[in-house]
């Protein structure tokens, strides 16, 4: 279900620009709740977001390449069903973070200005790593009995 949860997200952030953009009035106003959405979990600053059909997204592009890697990892995940030992896990988490790390504090000290691309592609690793390493935990705390 979070696999399917997850990819639906990356879908409806990706429709809602269309979906406001349509003058039909249910798909305006779900673009409209999907925006609401993502006011909760971004900033969603035009600037910072990918723009379709001339509206940014409801999320920047560095929550955007989170998303769509963490899409891409849980199934991925799943299918493998790796257990990784907590230890090693935040250390895979911690090296994944960097490239997001390092961008933002480079952009917030002013020293540089990133693309949107950019910032999407340096946040996938760490979304991909977070979904793998929820979905390897969520595989391996479940009973033997329903695996």
């Amino acid at each position: 279900m979070l696999c399917l949860a997850s990819a639906l997200w990356v879908f409806a952030i990706v429709f809602a620009p269309r979906a406001i953009a349509s003058s039909h009035g249910v798909l305006s106003l779900s673009g409209a709740a999907i925006y609401s959405a993502g006011h909760f979990i971004c900033h969603q600053r035009p600037d910072r977001c990918f723009h379709i059909a001339g509206r940014p997204m409801p999320v920047c592009a560095r929550c955007a390449g989170l998303y769509a890697a963490g899409a891409a990892g849980a199934p991925l995940a799943l299918l493998f069903a790796l257990s990784t030992p907590a230890r090693r896990a935040r250390r895979v988490l911690l090296l994944a973070a960097v490239p997001t790390v390092v961008t933002w504090s480079i952009e917030y000290a002013g020293f540089a200005h990133f693309s949107n691309a950019v910032r999407a592609l340096c946040a996938v690793p760490l979304g991909f790593a977070a979904a793998w390493l929820v979905m390897a935990g969520l595989v391996v705390s479940r009973p033997a009995s329903t695996r």
